[in-house]
């Protein structure tokens, strides 16, 4: 008799028992591991900041920059005393019931929180880069006090001088205040764009926000835009009986087109 031959690739085990005979299969159980979550994220670089001399220290996220439809939303919130909600994580993980709870939460949490908005408009006129510079410093216009530094989503800072900026990479994951400004931004601007589907009913505002979905192309094709989409973005291109609308715009420092 043969030795068995052993394959344990994908928890499968097989055995030649004998020359000439078929092969034994026999299945293997294997462990599945669900992924862990992300850790909470915390107020280390907070304090970081505040140690290095900065006594407000504003987070900051914006919401809509790469919809179709509705306004450019960057909210600045200053963390509270205490401890803060729990659950917070990128707004993009939460289901919008849970949300809309923590917001309930958010938002007597914090010390203080605002917004800055930019409209379909101005974005069409000025650019996504200013228009989300112009965004961010209205809502750092709105707090009061105002913060001595601003921890900022991403890798790129929009705000830019006089205001101390870090930016974080991750940040809605790993810093609180972050957290809790994406998450309200993100609650805030959804309430505005089921306000926008009653007026404009077929586009799927109500559930896609803006973003495209199948449900907001067909509309869009069958419809046209209405007067809160982006008229200076390439989709318009392929909506024949609508690319005529589309408004042509000098981009600043010969950057090309975001969409």
């Amino acid at each position: 008799m043969q030795n068995p031959v052993e394959n344990h690739d994908d928890g499968v085990f097989v055995s030649l028992v004998a020359h000439g005979t078929r092969p034994k299969v026999e299945r293997v159980p294997t462990t599945s591991r669900k992924p862990s979550p992300p850790p909470a994220p915390t107020l280390e670089v907070e304090n970081e900041l505040r140690a290095s001399g900065a006594q407000v220290v504003a987070g900051m996220d914006e919401v809509g920059r790469g919809a179709w439809a509705g306004p450019l939303l960057v909210c600045a919130a200053v963390p509270g005393e205490g401890e803060p909600p729990a659950g917070l994580t990128d707004s993009k993980r939460l289901t919008p019931k849970r949300r809309r709870e923590l917001v309930v939460e958010i938002e007597p949490w914090v010390a203080d929180h605002a917004f800055g908005w930019s409209s379909p408009a101005e974005i069409d006129e000025v650019g996504m880069t200013e228009a989300l510079h112009r965004a961010g410093r209205r809502a750092l216009d709105g707090l009061d006090p105002r913060p001595d530094a601003v921890l900022l989503d991403g890798r790129h800072d929009f705000i830019g001088r006089p205001w101390r900026v870090r930016t974080q990479v991750k940040g809605d994951l790993t810093c609180v205040s972050v957290a809790a400004a994406a998450i309200l931004a993100k609650v805030r601007r959804d309430a505005l764009m089921a306000e926008l589907a009653e007026d404009h009913p077929g586009y799927g505002f109500e559930k896609a926000v803006g973003y495209p979905s199948p449900v907001h192309r067909a509309t869009l094709a069958e419809s046209g835009p209405t007067p809160h989409h982006r008229m200076s973005w390439s989709y318009l291109d392929a909506l024949p009986r609508w690319s005529h609308l589309r408004v042509v715009r000098t981009v600043p420092d010969g950057a090309p087109p975001l969409f």
